[in-house]
């Protein structure tokens, strides 16, 4: 009966690592690690995996889980002296038992509350007290959203800074036909020329070689379409402003030991991130990033999406 299905269970994953499941009743599921606060798997409702999560990834800590949803903060990349991506995907996050109200308008009963809070080892690495709270819910229609609130908790009246990204592994069929919408005319800053600032040209984003760039006063939607699955993922984000898209291409891929030669293929990151500017929070203060992942049928007309209504609706 599939009216019986459990919303919510907690099992056990990879390497006995605690995972959490959700389950949608028409057949949707999301999977959500402990470790990390890390999205692994999203299913859509015919059981078909959105996410890219690599055959070689390592579900063994403190390496980080090479695909599905990484969450980076308080540091995006190198972008300061932490560690590459900061430390909030390596650390054991815990279900929050008493989470304060979310506002929403559905009875989502998929979803888990996480909460991470900074441990005295931890302190001398990044010395501020701070509660994060991470809400994962899978929609009735299956859209997977994340909702992350950040608060500064430090008691010395001190204030802290960080940059944070929702470092999303998209599965795609093959990257090189893929194309990216909502990013036309933008000024980026370029990852692999030293984070020098231009302005993207032409229609859609399409991929023939390594990228890495970051997208700034990104739109609230960006639509990510797959020609050759006919599906288009739809993006919508909140507080969020700048947008990472990345693939490594062959010659990375082979350098990193947790992802296969030719993953780079069926994978593309589109991340919805507050990179550029960084954000202060003074003690008390709290802040909210939002990103919704949707999966919609899609078809093509002349190049163009159709309808084009996916990033007009």
């Amino acid at each position: 009966m599939s009216g019986e299905r459990i919303a919510m269970e907690i099992c056990k994953g990879i390497n006995h690592l605690d995972k959490v499941i959700l389950r949608e009743v028409r057949g949707s599921s999301a999977e959500v690690y402990l470790y990390g606060g890390h999205v692994t798997s999203w299913k859509n409702e015919h059981g078909e995996e959105l996410l890219f999560v690599s055959s070689k990834a390592i579900f063994k800590p403190p390496k980080a889980i090479r695909g599905g949803i990484p969450i980076c903060f308080p540091q995006f990349s190198g972008l300061g002296s932490l560690e590459q991506h900061g430390f909030a995907r390596n650390k054991f996050w815990k279900i929050d038992p008493d989470p304060p109200p979310f506002p929403s308008s559905t009875t989502n009963k998929a979803f888990v509350d996480l909460i991470l809070k900074p441990t005295e080892e931890d302190m001398k690495i990044w010395p501020h007290c701070y509660e994060f709270r991470l809400r994962v819910t899978l929609g009735p229609g299956g859209d997977l959203m994340l909702t992350s609130r950040i608060r500064n908790t430090n008691t010395d009246g001190k204030p802290f800074t960080f940059t944070f990204a929702y470092h999303t592994y998209f599965s795609v069929s093959d990257v090189s036909e893929v194309r990216v919408e909502g990013l036309e005319t933008l000024d980026y800053l370029d990852n692999l020329r030293d984070r020098e600032r231009f302005t993207e040209q032409g229609d859609a984003i399409t991929f023939e070689s390594e990228v890495d760039k970051i997208y700034l006063s990104t739109p609230t939607k960006i639509a990510i379409l797959d020609h050759e699955k006919k599906r288009t993922f739809v993006l919508r984000k909140d507080g969020l402003p700048d947008a990472v898209v990345w693939n490594p291409w062959d010659r990375k891929a082979r350098a990193m030991a947790d992802f296969g030669d030719d993953e780079y293929k069926h994978m593309l990151c589109v991340e919805a991130a507050a990179v550029e500017k960084p954000i202060t929070l003074k003690p008390g203060e709290e802040w909210r990033g939002r990103q919704e992942l949707s999966a919609v049928p899609s078809s093509y007309c002349s190049g163009q999406l159709d309808p084009q209504r996916v990033l007009q609706g």
